[in-house]
């Protein structure tokens, strides 16, 4: 059934386009019934970027492979008459395991016949011909770059795929992969997806993190700078909750003099603006230089709303200067 939106609810896109509903827990953690729930009120919204991965939620699946969060957004679509005209899918493949509980040693990598396979495969899950960006997930260190690249390119050009993005890639490897694109007349990479958010992530002995690259560093921020092409995307911009949930604990990585200083400066924000931090983060994010689009991922309709207040509050010169002051 096509829905209407509810006109007493504020609207994503009246206020701020850049927001993306991250569906990597739905069908998985998150049952049909709650994720449809979420994904009807983003619609509601105005929301219109929803991103996932043919990779997702392995590890949280019986079977130890992934592709059940596409195949729940396929039957939502199929059950929404007129929905896939409003939305815009993002996808991802190079992380699903060839083996089950051997990730990432078996990752499937981006030879071109992978990425041929996982376009068809997340194509059929999705039910639908074309997705809006496709993603190169990580690196595959396996596989010569002209490959991957060649192979993308030619879902651009077959109409498969409008757009192409690279995440979790060191500068240097997304740098010569447009090199690559540009030199054969080809698309190439035109967004960056890693994890980025208002705390200082800060690089400790034995990494915390699931992707060498996945951090987003002073480094890609200068580079997306002068490349003004390349959309940025944030994962995990509210770090799970533990901006506001005394119950979860900053990883250690943010453990450093610096974050003190950092939420003392969004706790100032968040009194003179009514809000909390949460909504401070996203505003920061979606308003900065580069302005950065935040995938939020939620478990409830509540948490949406958040999200949306998130990205609709407009954070003063002055305010945002003093953030970024703050280190």
């Amino acid at each position: 059934m096509e829905r209407t939106a509810d006109p007493h609810r504020p609207s994503v896109m009246d206020m701020n386009p850049q927001l993306a509903l991250g569906a990597m827990l739905f069908g998985t953690v998150q049952d049909e019934r709650r994720s449809f729930e979420i994904l009807d009120r983003f619609v509601d919204a105005g929301g219109v970027w929803i991103d996932t991965a043919n990779c997702y939620a392995f590890w949280s699946d019986p079977t130890g492979f992934g592709g059940q969060s596409e195949t729940l957004l396929g039957r939502w679509l199929a059950r929404r008459p007129g929905v896939r005209d409003r939305v815009r899918i993002s996808t991802k493949v190079g992380c699903e395991p060839t083996e089950a509980g051997r990730f990432p040693e078996t990752a499937e990598g981006l030879s071109a016949e992978v990425i041929k396979r996982g376009i068809e495969g997340s194509l059929r899950r999705l039910g639908t011909d074309h997705v809006e960006l496709y993603w190169a997930h990580k690196p595959d260190p396996a596989t010569p770059l002209d490959e991957t690249v060649a192979a993308f390119d030619e879902l651009v050009a077959a109409g498969t795929v409008g757009r192409l993005g690279c995440s979790n890639y060191p500068v240097w490897q997304l740098e010569r992969a447009r090199k690559l694109a540009r030199a054969h007349g080809g698309a190439g990479f035109t967004a960056v997806q890693q994890q980025h958010t208002y705390l200082h992530h800060r690089r400790v002995a034995e990494p915390l993190v699931r992707h060498r690259f996945g951090v987003v560093s002073d480094e890609v921020l200068h580079y997306l700078e002068h490349h003004p092409d390349i959309a940025l995307w944030a994962y995990t911009p509210l770090l799970n909750g533990r901006y506001t949930r005394p119950d979860r604990p900053l990883p250690a990585e943010y453990d450093h003099p610096g974050t003190a200083r950092r939420l003392a400066a969004l706790d100032e924000i968040a009194a003179e603006t009514g809000t909390n931090r949460n909504r401070v983060v996203l505003a920061w994010l979606t308003g900065g230089t580069p302005a950065a689009t935040p995938i939020v991922g939620v478990s409830t309709v509540e948490q949406l709303d958040e999200a949306v207040a998130g990205v609709s509050l407009e954070l003063s010169t002055e305010q945002r200067e003093r953030l970024d002051r703050a280190v």
